[in-house]
């Protein structure tokens, strides 16, 4: 085992308190401050954490304002994803500590690019720009991630795709702006998941982001159907233009991409 995994889980806890913190204020383009309550009460530094805060009675601020569930949720889900990434890691004779060590930067990033997306459908530069000079940092040092030139041409091959996919959404909802006589405010993607499967691609390299990007462009379709079975047996209808995350695709096809190339480049090959 190349880390204890009790300790990987302690601090996949520490690291998913600091997801939340970050969730909190980025979004808002704020500079984040200590953290607080939703009514903006500070919380004691028992509180800081939301398993601590739950479990210690501290939920809620002395006006009543209660954190809610994702806050614990967000730490246990970092830290079994990070004992998950070190469990296959170790499974993998030519991983190194190094690796392992940015596998699991990436994963914590993926937790925090997901949380914003989903609650606000904002992919951030605060959050993407960081993360590509860690991605460009690994291509030069690690000798066991994608060689820097296969980096590069797969972050512009990842930018190259799906920018034309961004402009292509934007020709089709000026169009049908045009031919309704109402105007369509809602695009396919947005310029963040752009910013994305270039980060994708610069983790990845070319060849395991096509890939990469064959599994979101499935997942995404199979998640707009699901999503619109579910709104039909809940007795809602669904527009057509309803905006939903597509980050969360992106990062599970990249994150599947970065423990389990072999296996699930093997099988994308096989069933064609």
């Amino acid at each position: 085992m190349l880390f204890p995994l009790p300790l990987v889980f302690i601090i996949g806890l520490l690291v998913g308190a600091v997801i939340n913190w970050l969730a909190d204020y980025l979004p808002h383009y704020q500079m984040p401050k200590t953290p607080r309550y939703p009514d903006g009460e500070t919380r004691p530094p028992v509180a800081w954490m939301g398993l601590t805060a739950f479990l210690l009675g501290k939920r809620a601020s002395s006006g009543g304002a209660k954190l809610s569930w994702r806050y614990p949720l967000i730490e246990i889900v970092t830290a079994v994803a990070l004992v998950l990434t070190v469990v296959v890691a170790s499974g993998r004779t030519e991983m190194s500590q190094l690796r392992l060590v940015f596998l699991m930067i990436y994963i914590a990033l993926f937790v925090l690019i997901t949380l914003i997306d989903v609650e606000h459908k904002l992919i951030l530069f605060s959050v993407i720009i960081p993360s590509l000079v860690i991605g460009l940092i690994d291509a030069i040092v690690d000798p066991y991630g994608p060689p820097l030139e296969n980096a590069l041409i797969g972050a512009a091959v990842g930018f190259g795709v799906f920018f034309l996919m961004y402009l292509g959404g934007f020709l089709f909802t000026y169009v049908l702006s045009k031919s309704r006589g109402q105007e369509i405010n809602e695009v396919a993607f947005g310029y963040g998941d752009v910013m994305l499967i270039t980060l994708s691609g610069l983790l990845l390299g070319w060849q395991n982001l096509l890939i990469a990007m064959f599994i979101t462009v499935f997942l995404g379709a199979a998640g707009a159907l699901l999503y619109i079975i579910f709104r039909r047996l809940a007795g809602s209808r669904y527009s057509m233009f309803t905006a939903l995350p597509y980050g969360p695709y992106i990062v599970i096809a990249t994150t599947m991409m970065l423990l389990f190339a072999s296996e699930v480049g093997g099988f994308v090959v096989g069933a064609r």
